[in-house]
């Protein structure tokens, strides 16, 4: 089907994006086009790294910052560990109850760290009395939204670090999120990339506070001149904090978020929005203005219908993104009379 400026492969039914995106066709072929140029020898490992710069560039528009702020890594908790990394003993970090647990478990594993859950809904209310707040700004399992206006203004007031997981927002709900002092994301869902690119931006004033955990030759100002050997020199900004690039991966990533960052992201709302609300009005039930929608039901019954989906916390989660049609709205409904 065509949908946003370019085709998709996307079967009838497939409800899957906060599990697995489908990729826009440039981008698959982006990737079997570079998957035959290795299997024939005609590249070279400097040949990716124009990739690498593209995917970053594309991650910094899609949260509206510079791409020097952001760093370049293969899964959000290992880049998350460059901040946990650096925290004094005693730091006292504030997260939403339920979260995906590539956000809390890198503060949880630190001996140092004392992390309390409360309801995502009370979070800006509980900020007052903790040093970092870390959480998603879509939550994975039922698409809840964080106020992130309230959340901004509460760690403000409080004088506390936010660390946000943008991974099922970005690539559908328009972001700003300069002010935060990390946005980690990846991009195998909502961005319809291959799976072993993620990024974290990093403000200025919060690198100081990030600790390169995994610094290594691909982290250097110039990466082919820190191949070998000390004294140790990482970039002077965000780049301290990149990861040997995962090569295919980043191919499909620089075409995928070239793409998504010239979207009109507020048309991709709209669409999903309108999608997942249609089906809870269908059901009966208020809309909640959020492309994933998690439901009580019988995941078999979800199966028969020809749907694709997920289950997480017992629930039947889908998603809607750019392929998706009423059709599929149509195909959900079955399963749950």
């Amino acid at each position: 089907m065509r949908a946003f400026g370019t085709d998709f492969a996307a079967p009838p039914g497939y409800l899957n994006t906060p599990s697995i995106g489908i990729p826009p066709a440039p981008v698959a072929e982006a990737v079997a086009e570079s998957v035959e140029r290795w299997r024939t020898g005609a590249v070279r490992p400097d040949d990716f790294d124009e990739y690498v710069t593209r995917a970053r560039a594309g991650f910094a528009r899609l949260v509206g910052v510079e791409p020097g702020r952001v760093a370049s890594g293969a899964s959000v908790s290992q880049l998350i560990a460059n901040v946990t990394a650096a925290l004094p003993a005693g730091t006292r970090v504030l997260v939403a109850e339920g979260d995906f647990t590539s956000v809390t478990f890198p503060f949880a594993v630190h001996p140092g760290v004392t992390v309390t859950e409360v309801p995502l809904a009370e979070l800006p209310a509980r900020v007052e009395g903790h040093d970092v707040v870390a959480v998603s700004v879509v939550q994975s399992a039922d698409g809840r939204i964080v106020d992130l206006p309230a959340l901004r203004a509460a760690a403000e007031a409080a004088g506390a670090a936010v660390l946000l997981d943008a991974t099922q927002a970005v690539g559908w709900l328009p972001l700003e999120l300069a002010w935060a002092d990390w946005v980690a994301g990846t991009a195998y869902k909502w961005l319809g990339s291959p799976r072993g690119s993620a990024w974290l931006a990093v403000r200025p004033d919060a690198q100081e506070r990030t600790h390169a955990v995994a610094a290594n030759w691909y982290a250097g100002e110039d990466p082919w001149a820190t191949v070998y050997g000390l004294p140790l020199r990482l970039a002077g900004d965000a780049r301290a904090f990149d990861l040997s690039p995962a090569w295919l991966a980043q191919v499909g990533s620089a075409v995928a978020l070239e793409y998504f960052a010239g979207l009109d992201l507020a048309q991709v709302r709209a669409h999903n929005t309108g999608l997942a609300d249609t089906l809870l009005e269908k059901l009966g039930r208020p809309p909640r203005g959020t492309a994933i929608v998690s439901l009580e039901g019988d995941p078999a019954r979800v199966a028969e219908a020809g749907v694709v989906s997920s289950v997480r916390g017992g629930r039947v989660r889908v998603g809607f993104h750019l392929y998706n049609t009423l059709d599929d709205v149509e195909r959900v409904l079955p399963a749950f009379e």
